[in-house]
């Protein structure tokens, strides 16, 4: 059976040009996994270098937040190749701060989910990956599938994976689109470049700055500055920005900016960005290429292992109800969530907008969205998933039932009101505020962060490794 598995996942990995994933991790039980927890990110990648020279399996994953600190990264290697990792290490003069079981951690509630109260094939794939069993495409696909008393098994052990990995605070953080200006023609997007009847904009960098001092003035802790692909704004006006904004503020800083030149992920990482969001958005190299003229998925994932090796915390995503996409195509993007240690992953439903090749098409089905952040929490336990903005434009409930069934970050939209009506990505977009945000928190029983329960100006939490 575990050789089936293996095949299953190297054959998705391959179709998506996963070079030398054979290599990378042996296929086993998250029972027979650790997680090695390093000083800092720059040793992590040190260690991981070191292990991988030695000929020990080993992949950089998102720590346990409850156990680490947010969005920090650790390396995972198998229980057996612990000792002879510690002395690589050593040799290797760094140290190891502790090491962290990857196995859930049993209770009663778990014994129920895994399977006891739950008969055939659906409660079995459940069983197994709640047990840590790893990705397998037919698996997941039983999964995605769930529907009546199966999905409300799913939605519930995600939820329990959530709690339990990341914890009840709701992480909130802030957008601020600075700029509609895009040089892509993405099918999807209402900011592509072919579309005439976008009023663009570009927010000066003091205006900028200005609203960042706002969003810090709410406790907020963590920027997503977020534009199309704007070349206007050069590699010297994006670093100026960063560094006003960490000087003025303090705040963890994301970078949403699409595809940059390799050089300047360096260059903004070494200014003081904390974290970038380079969404895949499918991981089907067909639709991917219909989708977006000129490129391919295999440059785009190029791009995000090189964001990830510039000491980014990395985020990324996938739309769902894309034209031509399936429910395989859906469970490989989770494979590839799992594979590639993403630390933020963005799941929403596709939302058409005007003036695009795609304006007259049906917005992705919710039920499916929902499975998807469902099954992505389980698969991918320690990472960020937001309830989206997209779910809540179809239906402020989605967006509620996204937090209740894996989910547990939101993401406001504080683009100040002159432009915000301009960011038209689709159509008719819903304005997430912090009244609404506080609003969900409370109806789950969650917990609001300590940062906006003291508001004002308090100093940033530390974090390992960015926000």
């Amino acid at each position: 059976m575990k050789r089936v598995r293996e095949i299953f996942i190297i054959r998705a990995a391959n179709r998506l040009g996963f070079a030398g994933f054979e290599g990378r991790m042996p296929v086993v039980n998250a029972g027979e996994l650790l997680y090695i927890v390093c000083k800092n990110l720059t040793d992590v990648f040190r260690a991981e270098k070191a292990l991988q020279e030695a000929g020990i399996p080993v992949r950089t994953v998102p720590s346990p937040p409850k156990e680490v600190g947010p969005c920090s990264t650790v390396l995972e290697i198998t229980v057996g190749d612990s000792k002879r990792s510690s002395g690589v290490l050593e040799q290797s003069g760094l140290e190891i701060e502790k090491t962290i079981p990857a196995r859930l951690p049993r209770t009663e509630l778990l014994e129920r989910l895994s399977g006891k109260n739950n008969a055939g094939s659906f409660g079995k794939v459940l069983s197994g990956v709640l047990e840590g069993l790893p990705p397998s495409l037919p698996d997941l696909r039983i999964l995605l599938k769930a529907s009546g008393t199966d999905r409300e098994a799913l939605w519930k052990a995600a939820d329990y994976v959530r709690q339990i990995s990341i914890g009840d605070v709701v992480d909130i953080r802030a957008a601020l689109e600075f700029s509609n200006h895009c040089r892509r023609n993405c099918s999807y997007c209402g900011l592509r470049q072919g579309n005439s009847n976008l009023s663009r904009y570009r927010m000066t960098e003091n205006e900028i700055l200005e609203q960042a001092v706002r969003v810090r003035a709410m406790g907020i802790q963590t920027i997503i500055l977020q534009s199309g692909e704007d070349t206007w704004f050069t590699t010297t006006r994006v670093v100026n920005i960063i560094k006003a904004i960490k000087q003025e503020t303090g705040m963890y800083i994301t970078l949403s900016l699409g595809e940059r030149e390799p050089e300047e992920y360096g260059i903004f990482r070494q200014a003081g960005a904390d974290n970038y969001l380079l969404k895949v958005e499918t991981t089907n190299p067909h639709i991917y290429s219909e989708l977006h003229p000129g490129s391919t998925v295999t440059e785009r994932i190029k791009h995000v292992r090189m964001i990830k090796q510039a000491g980014y915390i990395t985020g990324s995503g996938n739309i769902i109800g894309l034209p031509g996409q399936d429910v395989d195509s859906i469970a490989r993007d989770i494979i590839w969530f799992w594979q590639e240690g993403i630390h933020m992953i963005g799941v929403g439903p596709f939302v058409p907008a005007v003036n695009t090749p795609l304006e007259t098409n049906t917005p992705g089905a919710v039920d499916l969205t929902l499975n998807t952040i469902a099954v992505t929490r389980l698969v991918c336990r320690n990472s960020y998933i937001p309830s989206t903005t997209a779910l809540a434009t179809l239906s402020r409930e989605a967006q509620l039932k996204g937090l209740a069934c894996g989910a547990n970050t939101i993401m406001l939209i504080m683009t100040p009101p002159g432009v915000r009506e301009k960011y038209k990505i689709y159509a008719n977009k819903m304005m997430v505020d912090i009244e609404w945000a506080l609003t969900m928190v409370k109806a789950l029983q969650r917990q609001t962060p300590p940062y906006i329960q003291a508001g004002g100006l308090a100093e940033p939490e530390q974090r390992t490794a960015g926000g």
